[in-house]
């Protein structure tokens, strides 16, 4: 619709096309804003209006007024206050993660201008580092806590809606975002940011979004490839656009152990991230709202640490070790990495530490019993006459987690760490992380679900992306992840019933390093991109997509660089 206007001046009035010279003391013709233009509804026009200024009642020889022209159209009272001129209805931000809900409006929307800056209400100070990345980013000024004014940006702590929600609204040329906790009000910058790369604007009207998924990220295998601090941290910059936040370090398994230790410096290999730069991969991610966390992979995956303590590695009846596992029976193996995981959780803070018990090589036997009598020994004194050596191993992954529990922190564990039927079962508050059901005994996602378990899905099927593609294990290009995973995909291809859907965490996408040579850091950088897109778009929104594959490719691009 294209309404017309007059200025408060009389002056310059704005058109369809731009500015129309003021024309004093002639007729003037206005529109009805809820009229269209064209077709029938021009015939519901309730009146013309005729502006007369600076006329007489008297012609310039003093006599009466001069009778309009035949051809003139006759004038009509002019309505009051006229209407402003409309904008075209407007469309949602074009961003990765689309965002759920946008409330058009007509207007122009908010664009960058040389006096705009970046402002935080009075009452919410701790958004400081967020207006200040904002406006870096946008090369906008920052004013601080401070009254927004027109073409600014202000950000405020308000609301009550769940944990990263938020809400963007553009109106008046301003944009306000809002959000009841400081990571929402950080992804609605996000928004923000895209939209000015994707259209050069934030469109008019108001943008309501959340993530679907609480846990939405990506893990890196650091422990069979060194990666550097600063490529972990450009990964970090790329998933906080994303609205990704949380990143697992597998920093140790059979061929490595990547990050110093100061309680145990021998176990260390070369090269390896330092204390430091640790501190500053957190230290980052802390202001991108990420929550990195480690992961101690134990019975089995300690090759490294037991090329200093031989002495702790499992040995079968006949005297031949079993490459990376570690002897439960003997209580200095607890002692070792307890001591470990007391260490690394101090380091790594927040909210989680991963704890492995994944493929403990004792129970891939056919008989561990008499393959490894000293397990099977120390289960039956432990945990009673009838229990074995899947108790002993499920013993040791609630004694580990025991210990991440003590610093503060919820416990993860692989799913085949899991086990079922035995005299003891794992505790229901170690989150299952689901990556495998292609291995021999592995138990179906739904069984976890069915004992009330909480459950992360890393579904190997569309989620693994292992260097050098070994064991029919293929690179994803993202497609199959956008068009046919959700976060209830948690075994092949086929989603687990919808009641267990909130018993689903979220998801991470997981790179494995088994081929450690097979790429280097920058293609393996350039090969996750897509899917790392595909796998954020389906934990933030899981339902179908509204873009084709290629629609969202090029939409990745303008809005991620």
């Amino acid at each position: 619709m294209i309404w017309g206007s007059r200025n408060d001046d009389g002056g310059t009035e704005q058109g369809a096309d731009g500015p129309i010279p003021g024309r004093r003391g002639r007729v003037r013709v206005r529109r009805h804003p809820w009229v269209r233009t064209g077709g029938t509804a021009v015939a519901l026009l309730a009146a013309f209006s005729l502006t007369l200024t600076g006329c007489s009642d008297a012609d310039d020889s003093g006599g009466p007024e001069s009778a309009a022209a035949p051809d003139e159209a006759a004038p009509t009272p002019s309505p009051t206050p006229s209407p402003t001129r409309s904008h075209p209805l407007s469309q949602a931000p074009a961003t990765v993660p689309a965002v759920r809900e946008h409330e058009a409006a007509r207007g122009p929307g908010w664009k960058k201008a040389a006096d705009s800056a970046v402002v935080v209400a009075k009452g919410s100070e701790q958004l400081a580092d967020e207006g200040r990345l904002i406006a870096q980013e946008l090369d906008l000024g920052y004013r601080g806590v401070n009254t927004a004014r027109a073409g600014d940006v202000e950000l405020a702590l308000a609301g009550s809606g769940p944990a990263e929600s938020y809400t963007v609204t553009t109106r008046d040329g301003r944009v306000r975002i809002t959000g009841p906790d400081q990571a929402g009000v950080f992804y609605g910058t996000r928004t923000l940011k895209q939209a000015v790369r994707t259209g050069g604007a934030m469109p008019e009207g108001v943008v309501r979004d959340r993530p679907d998924r609480p846990q939405r990220g990506l893990n890196v295998d650091i422990a069979r490839k060194h990666f550097t601090a600063e490529w972990i941290e450009d990964r970090l910059r790329e998933m906080a656009d994303l609205k990704l936040n949380q990143l697992g370090l597998h920093f140790s398994d059979d061929q490595a152990w990547r990050i110093e230790s100061e309680t145990h410096p021998e176990i260390v290999t070369d090269p390896h991230l330092t204390k430091a730069e640790i501190r500053r991969i957190l230290a980052l991610a802390e202001r991108l709202h990420i929550d990195v966390f480690g992961e101690i992979d134990s019975p089995g995956h300690l090759g490294a640490v037991l090329r200093a303590y031989p002495q702790l590695q499992l040995r079968n009846v006949q005297g031949v070790p079993r490459q990376g596992a570690i002897d439960i029976s003997k209580p200095q193996s607890a002692e070792l990495i307890d001591e470990l995981l007391r260490e690394y959780t101090a380091l790594f803070g927040g909210r989680w530490f991963h704890v492995g018990a994944d493929e403990y090589q004792a129970l891939t036997v056919s008989d561990p019993a008499a393959s490894y009598p000293q397990l099977a020994t120390a289960a039956r004194e432990k945990y009673g006459a009838g229990a074995d050596i899947q108790d002993l191993a499920e013993g040791w992954l609630n004694d580990r987690a025991a210990v991440v529990r003590d610093a503060g922190k919820i416990p993860k564990a692989w799913n085949d760490g899991f086990f079922t039927g035995g005299t003891v079962t794992a505790a229901k508050d170690i989150e299952v992380e689901y990556w495998t059901g292609k291995e021999i005994g592995m138990r179906p996602p739904v069984e976890y679900l069915a004992e009330g378990r909480k459950v992360v899905n890393l579904n190997d099927e569309y989620l693994y992306y292992v260097l050098g593609e070994p064991n029919e294990f293929v690179y994803p290009t993202g497609r199959r992840i956008y068009e046919e995973w959700t976060p209830l995909v948690l075994r092949g291809s086929d989603p687990v019933p919808a009641r267990y859907s909130d018993q689903i965490l979220g998801g991470r996408f997981a790179i494995w390093c088994d081929l450690a040579d097979s790429q280097t850091q920058a293609q393996v950088a350039a090969g996750i991109r897509r899917p790392l897109q595909a796998t954020a778009q389906k934990l933030w929104d899981p339902r179908p997509p509204q873009q084709t594959w290629e629609q969202f490719t090029a939409l990745a691009d303008r809005a991620t660089g």
